[in-house]
């Protein structure tokens, strides 16, 4: 896909890995539209103003997806980066019930409903792609990350489904398995996960570096991103070896 030019949609692209993608693409000629709860509080002076539209557009809210896919309805998107998300973690009975509708609302159905909006136009002009931020988790399934993983396995699924029925409409996705990225997010890790996970060995890279990996993806139109290194190896060993990738990731794990 050619950068230069194209017109494409990142929700949460307020800060972290969203806010990342949004520059590195902005610097590559794009234009952007950074969807966010709250555009009134966003500073956009770190990019060029016509190049960069904050829009409203809340996951966490039906209503709010429904107004913002309304408002452009007129507007041609060449691509969506569906990167918004919230994190769970713990112990599944210990996990707020309130804080598990919320992420799920946000990282998978939110994400459903945004997509399903879009793709009826994309495959009408003959192009576009769609882009979701699956993470590893969506493929390693550990303790303590029950409903996050359960939410970005679904994103994985969605994703490999709608593949298959944009074949030939000239529509294409990418799926992001997403590693450690020292954001907000990631620090909070420690605090859902620690007193019951070894959290100590994870490692992270920039919002920056994870950015452009990202870019030369959607520039050669990969169907997937998959990490390197020992997060790669990881990733590799739950696909193919889900038995041994059970009983190691487990080892760090202390129910109480």
């Amino acid at each position: 896909m050619k950068i230069e030019g194209a017109h494409i949609l990142i929700t949460g692209s307020n800060r972290g890995i969203g806010l990342a993608l949004a520059q590195e693409l902005n610097r590559r000629g794009a234009i952007i539209y950074g969807g966010m709860r709250d555009p009134s509080d966003f500073k956009a002076e770190f990019l060029y103003p016509e190049n960069f539209k904050p829009v409203a557009c809340d996951l966490g809210k039906k209503e709010s997806i429904d107004q913002f896919l309304n408002e452009v309805k007129d507007q041609d998107f060449d691509a969506v980066v569906n990167n918004a998300g919230q994190l769970t973690g713990g112990l599944i009975e210990d996990q707020d019930l309130d804080g598990i509708y919320s992420m799920f609302q946000v990282n998978l159905v939110g994400l459903v409903h945004l997509t399903r909006g879009l793709i009826p136009k994309m495959v009408k002009r003959g192009r576009g792609k769609i882009i979701n931020n699956a993470s590893v988790s969506g493929v390693m399934h550990l303790p303590c990350a029950s409903t996050y993983a359960a939410a970005k396995t679904g994103v994985v699924a969605f994703t490999n489904s709608i593949n298959m029925e944009l074949k030939d409409t000239g529509v294409t996705t990418l799926t992001l398995l997403t590693p450690g990225i020292k954001t907000r997010m990631f620090d909070e890790i420690s605090n859902l996960y620690g007193d019951k996970m070894d959290v100590s060995s994870l490692t992270s890279v920039t919002p920056e570096e994870y950015a452009r990996e990202v870019t030369k993806c959607i520039e050669k139109d990969k169907l997937f991103y998959n990490p390197g290194g020992s997060v790669g190896i990881a990733l590799w060993i739950a696909r193919h070896l889900p038995g041994l990738f059970r009983r190691l990731g487990g080892l760090g794990f202390k129910r109480s």
